[in-house]
């Protein structure tokens, strides 16, 4: 039963706002590389330069999404949703005032306002659903369908914006958006819960300095020599990194007030089987989705807009079928269809061998929507896990980290693909590409047959 106050169109219109919030990252992610070349042109960048504003935005987004989640959890979703949209104003107004230094301030400032996002929505949804009646994974499908979305047309708007008004325009544009996930989650969403002032004080103690720290160097120093940025330093950045990392898991398993509580990940198996499922997850999609544009155009000559066009049945499987994916959870639980996702999983990254023998239009859109179906329900399913498995007053932490482990899937697919698209790009080196993602596939069912074990109905 809905509480009072609460109807369909109220949900709705909470959802959107949401959603629209949390539809930022992606887009942001995802508009910048069209526009690389006027960024280049315009600050006289070599490509190595400019490309720091893409690096700079995946470091940030992978650090501040837990973060993120931590703050959520400590002082209110909505509270920290909306204190995330004005810093995502403030970047977008900052970005076309100075120079390039200026504009990869503003990108880190962006990273961390979009990344509050998700989290909180994710937050957010439990007390939604609790006030209105709605069923979660229903209501998860919406904001999973607005993400996709934005993440499949982010090169699309871009290219407009930027044909239209400058580079300066996809940050400009963030404004309007942001301030109107501001308005609809301040006036619509469920209050937060009675929270301690918010103090310098009460935040340093939540923010756990000496963790945040200590995570932080270890993903920056990793992902550093992950995305091959290292050079000679490669050797000395993985042995800080490790050293980091293991000072992180002593510090938090020590501190009071964690900023990761590793017990409990280490004690909470069905959270810890999720986030590996993830990342393993992620990894492949992004082998595809990363991969087969590049396949397409060096082998194929097919132009990029032709090839976006094509990749669209990705996008469209999810908005096609979220909310049969999510009806299919509410009646019949997670566990079919994390195993579900991790057949048909398979299967897919074994029709993307199709490629090998014929690049025909309709073939890929066959391949390309035989990936989506997959994604929409690995996606949806596991952020319902953690949802579910994550301690009431830690759903927001828990959800920033599984998009951490996103971030850490797409690095392993650049890693793997820079080693087989490196060279000539053919059918054969394509051919390795789809052995490598069916190893990853079969690695990532056993993953979710183990996984799924943890969210077994009761008999």
């Amino acid at each position: 039963m809905a509480a009072d106050g609460w109807n369909a169109r109220r949900v709705g219109l909470t959802i959107s706002a949401l959603s629209l919030g949390t539809t930022l990252n992606a887009l942001n992610s995802s508009m910048i590389a069209v526009a690389l070349l006027s960024l280049q042109h315009d600050f006289g960048l070599s490509i190595a330069a400019v490309t720091w504003v893409i690096t700079v935005f995946y470091i940030a987004s992978t650090v501040a999404q837990p973060l993120m989640g931590r703050m959520a959890d400590a002082f209110g979703a909505r509270r920290v949703f909306v204190a995330g949209m004005v810093l995502v104003v403030v970047a977008g107004a900052i970005a076309p005032l100075g120079g390039f230094e200026l504009v990869l301030v503003a990108r880190g400032i962006m990273a961390i306002g979009t990344s509050v996002a998700f989290p909180a929505a994710v937050a957010l949804v439990g007390p939604l659903a609790h006030a209105s009646g709605a069923s979660p994974p229903r209501l998860l499908a919406r904001i999973q369908i607005a993400n996709t979305t934005a993440a499949a047309l982010g090169p699309v708007i871009g290219g407009l914006l930027i044909a239209l008004a400058g580079w300066p325009a996809i940050f400009l544009v963030n404004i309007p958006l942001a301030l109107a996930a501001l308005v609809g989650v301040l006036t619509l969403a469920p209050p937060d819960e009675p929270r301690g002032a918010v103090s310098p004080a009460a935040v340093m103690r939540v923010l756990d300095p000496a963790g945040v720290v200590a995570f932080t160097v270890a993903v920056v120093s990793l992902l550093v020599a992950a995305l091959g940025a290292a050079g000679e330093a490669l050797w000395l950045l993985l042995a800080i990194g490790a050293v980091a990392l293991a000072l992180f898991v002593w510090r938090e398993r020590r501190a009071r007030f964690p900023f990761i509580d590793v017990r409990m990940l280490a004690a909470n198996r069905a959270l810890t089987w999720t986030y590996l499922g993830f990342t393993v997850f992620a990894a492949l999609y992004y082998v595809a989705f990363f991969g087969l544009p590049q396949f397409l155009e060096s082998y194929g000559g097919y132009s990029t807009a032709i090839v976006g066009l094509l990749m669209l049945p990705l996008s469209g499987m999810t908005i096609a079928l979220a909310p049969f994916v999510a009806r299919t959870i509410d009646r019949r639980g997670l566990a079919p269809v994390l195993i579900g996702t991790g057949i048909l999983l398979l299967v897919a990254t074994v029709a993307l061998g199709i490629g090998v023998i014929t690049i025909a239009p309709v073939w890929i859109l066959v391949m390309t929507a035989v990936m989506g179906i997959p994604y929409c329900m690995g996606s949806l399913a596991m952020t319902e896990a953690v949802r579910r498995a994550a301690p009431p007053d830690a759903v927001g932490v828990a959800s920033g980290l599984l998009q951490s482990t996103r971030y850490l899937g797409a690095i392993a697919a650049t890693v793997v693909l820079g080693r087989m698209l490196g060279g000539e790009v053919d059918a054969a080196a394509w051919g390795g590409v789809v052995l490598a993602a069916v190893g990853i596939g079969i690695a990532h069912l056993a993953v979710a047959l183990v996984g799924a074990s943890a969210f077994r109905r009761p008999a």
